[in-house]
């Protein structure tokens, strides 16, 4: 598939990129994707919750009444569950949420999601820019000049730019990654994938091309 290369100002250049169809025209594996975003969610969770059994309740362990003779139910300590105050059963505990996904598994969730993005026509590729100073109204006359203005973007480069990560980074549809960065969430959750010239050729290099 071969792209225009647009500058910045929305205007084409005369150049045109080509997106290998290894990467961006494959049949997209929706399971793939499906396990890889599963992933990157269960990543995230810090798995710090906590309450306490009944052997961490403050509480005396003597025995409530007698076993027998009461005409009501036996009852051991305070600290048991079926009292007020009492341990919690089967609680949650602190626990570990991340799981394995081999490495072929991922990049073919990966090439799922470009592909899907280039089947719908939601890549753009434009050429290398850099921002002086970082200034939000720059970045948002790009967006505008791109006919995207209060869209949800994925801006992609090449490297880490530090003055176009802060010139972005109070837009809330605005995300922008380095390509070798790039995840499937990433990719699905953005409306246009923004890609520039050089880092069309970082994602061929990850995916081996």
């Amino acid at each position: 598939m071969e792209l225009a290369v647009l500058n910045i100002t929305g205007k084409e250049t005369g150049k045109k990129v080509t997106l290998e169809d290894a990467v961006f025209g494959i049949e997209p594996n929706d399971h793939a994707i499906y396990l890889d975003v599963k992933q990157y969610f269960a990543n995230k969770r810090q798995g710090t919750h906590k309450s306490k059994q009944r052997n961490e309740v403050a509480g005396s362990t003597r025995k409530l009444k007698k076993q027998k003779g009461t005409g009501g139910a036996r009852a051991g300590s305070i600290k048991s569950p079926l009292f007020v105050g009492g341990g919690r059963v089967f609680g949650p505990v602190p626990r570990d949420y991340s799981f394995k996904l081999n490495k072929k598994l991922k990049q073919l969730a990966r090439k799922s999601a470009l592909s899907y993005k280039a089947k719908d026509e939601q890549i753009i590729v434009i050429e290398d820019f850099s921002i002086e100073t970082p200034k939000t109204k720059t970045f948002i006359d790009i967006t505008k000049n791109l006919n995207l203005d209060g869209k949800k973007i994925m801006l992609v480069l090449p490297e880490s730019d530090n003055n176009i990560i802060l010139s972005s980074r109070n837009l809330q549809k605005v995300k922008v990654i380095p390509a070798s960065n790039i995840n499937t969430y990433d990719v699905m959750n953005a409306g246009t994938i923004l890609m520039t010239e050089n880092s069309v050729g970082v994602i061929n290099q990850m995916f081996g091309l």
